[in-house]
């Protein structure tokens, strides 16, 4: 008989608890898929008298979690802790030093420290696999690696953040504010006690990097996402957006631009218009989708659930599958070696279309001024639309979609605004989605 891949889990949250279900369920159709049964040894985490609602009884218990990998009745570790360093990256490097594979769920410590670890891990000959890092039970990453492995990608995108789309999607439907539907996300679970992470773009930034560094052969470079969240969306944003053909969604794009015969490597999250003929126009709730763009494949289309038990251990799971059928392979599809460091593309000379929405104040000569410094930064306006003043704070809001042109002049407009007494607050810049 095979001998079993023996795992230990560090962390017993909702995915680590999802694990034990999913092994101990189909414990019969894993082992027939990955050629050798897959059984949970060790466990560990916090709290060791939570109630989990799993049998804990059967596994060994480990309180330092960090040496999980150098025990001997362990092959795999899967880290399920989180955070960027501390514990989570303190478990990593001691379970691949160790020479024992290492399974990961965190997305922070693989775009803070992924370089690090792959490199250790291709030298100790060991696995490192984090499909449940980006896009929960989505298999975008192995899409990536394996099914689009023959394509140059030439862009990917896509909504990354379960938790921002549950709330777009919501003010959407509803008609209601940012701060009452983030209430109520987080009433359901869908949103953190503290959701400055998810809300601000960090958490879909995070995975835009690890994307982004598997489609294009660079080297992992989280600090140069330009990163903008949904906080400053209103109601009359997503109206105002719904009047005009297009849906707000936040969306991470990767693409790659030549430059004196290098490659330059543009990343940003930030709030989109999205067309309602776009196939992410219809992702609602807390879903994911990625698109890439293959010079042979064309566009690829990846969508389901983002995070949650089921999907992120369904994942988690898979990659053992992956390992205990003796793959290894390179974590970012080529050595780390040959991994290319790009420098960072700027957004000034990229052509697209914007949604520019300024709250002035009611006087005579404001709506003058902004079209005038339009005028002076060279931005075509497309239209122009001007609500009327809001009972509550004199404001009066004015959205314009501007024609095709560099993101550069648009900029310069706003920057010509700066200090002007007849707008009450920044000027919100998005960008329109294109094909």
């Amino acid at each position: 008989m095979v001998a079993p891949l023996r795992i230990a889990l560090a962390g017993l949250g909702t995915v680590g608890a999802g694990v034990i279900r999913l092994v101990e369920a189909n414990a019969d159709l894993i082992a027939r898929r990955a050629g050798r049964p897959i059984v949970v040894t060790v466990v560990g985490a916090r709290d060791r008298n939570k109630d989990r609602g799993v049998d804990l009884s059967p596994y060994a218990w480990e309180d330092d979690m960090v040496i999980m990998g150098e025990r001997e009745d362990v092959d795999v570790v899967v880290e399920l802790v989180g955070g960027s360093d501390g514990p989570a990256l303190s478990c990593a490097r001691t379970t691949i030093e160790a020479g024992k594979a290492l399974v990961t769920a965190n997305k922070a410590m693989i775009a803070h420290h992924g370089l690090e670890l792959a490199a250790k891990a291709e030298a100790a000959k060991v696995a490192l696999k984090f499909e449940a890092a980006v896009a929960g039970g989505i298999p975008v990453i192995k899409a990536l690696r394996e099914g689009a492995a023959a394509n140059a990608i030439e862009r990917v995108y896509g909504i990354l953040n379960g938790t921002c789309n549950y709330i777009l999607s919501t003010m959407e439907d509803t008609g209601r504010g940012f701060g009452e539907v983030l209430s109520e996300a987080q009433a359901k679970g869908y949103a953190e006690a503290d959701p400055a992470f998810d809300v601000e773009g960090t958490d879909a930034a995070h995975k835009l990097s690890i994307l982004a560094a598997i489609a294009f052969g660079s080297k992992l470079d989280f600090a140069a996402v330009e990163t903008s969240g949904i906080t400053r969306l209103t109601a009359a944003d997503i109206a105002q957006a719904d009047a005009l053909g297009y849906v707000i969604r936040l969306i991470g794009m990767a693409d790659t631009e030549a430059h004196n015969g290098s490659q330059r490597l543009f990343q940003r999250v930030q709030p989109h218009l999205v067309p309602f003929d776009h196939p992410l126009a219809h992702v609602d709730g807390a879903t994911n989708a990625v698109v890439a763009e293959g010079n042979f494949s064309g566009r690829l289309l990846f969508q389901g659930a983002g995070a949650g038990e089921g999907p992120t251990a369904s994942a988690v799971v898979a990659d053992l599958i992956d390992i205990a059928r003796g793959e290894v392979g390179t974590p970012f599809s080529v050595p780390v070696a040959e991994l290319e460091a790009m420098a960072p593309a700027g957004a000034g000379q990229r052509q697209g279309r914007a949604y520019i929405r300024f709250m002035v104040a009611d006087r005579p000569g404001a709506l003058a001024e902004i079209t005038a410094a339009m005028r002076d930064a060279g931005v075509s306006i497309e239209s122009l639309i001007q609500k009327g003043r809001a009972a509550d704070s004199g404001a009066v809001m004015v959205a314009m979609v501007t024609h095709e042109g560099p993101e550069s002049a648009v900029s310069e407009a706003v920057r010509l605004l700066k200090g002007s007494d007849s707008l009450l607050e920044a000027p919100l810049v998005l960008q329109i989605l294109g094909d």
